[in-house]
């Protein structure tokens, strides 16, 4: 099975469609794992018109496929940019709980859940911040 993989990624359109298969399941996964720990359901917000969700739901995304875009760029195989993909979102995942813990004063979640707007324009702008840092040290 690998070999075929390693055929069909040897072609520029192979190689299109391996990535963009790994962005969608990237973005799956670790969407629905934010859905599990945050307070509020983010697509239930942003149907509700919720800028806040959306905002930070964004961010999440843009992060997400910044940091593929990261790996895809170290020119590695795909295996390893699966690796270092998915080690990136588990860093984006543990900047989400710790922006949540070092906030005491209000809870992020609650906030957003209430369209806090300066709580989501923050929370998208940790989220693409740190996917530049975390890609920077991709190689």
């Amino acid at each position: 099975m690998k070999n075929g993989v390693d055929q069909m990624l040897s072609h520029p359109l192979g190689i299109l469609i391996g990535y963009f298969s790994v962005a969608i399941l990237g973005l799956i996964v670790f969407l629905y794992l934010f859905e599990l720990v945050a307070r509020y359901n983010c697509w239930k917000e942003i149907s509700r018109g919720n800028v806040a969700a959306s905002l930070a739901t964004g961010g999440k995304i843009f992060a997400i496929a910044n940091v593929l875009r990261y790996s895809i760029e170290a020119k590695t195989t795909i295996y390893d940019t699966m690796k270092w993909a998915v080690f990136g979102y588990i860093l984006l995942f543990v900047a989400y709980l710790l922006f949540e813990f070092l906030t005491p004063v209000f809870s992020v979640d609650e906030e957003i859940r209430k369209d806090n707007r300066a709580v989501g324009i923050i929370s998208l702008l940790i989220s693409v911040s740190l996917s530049y840092v975390i890609g920077a040290c991709i190689y």
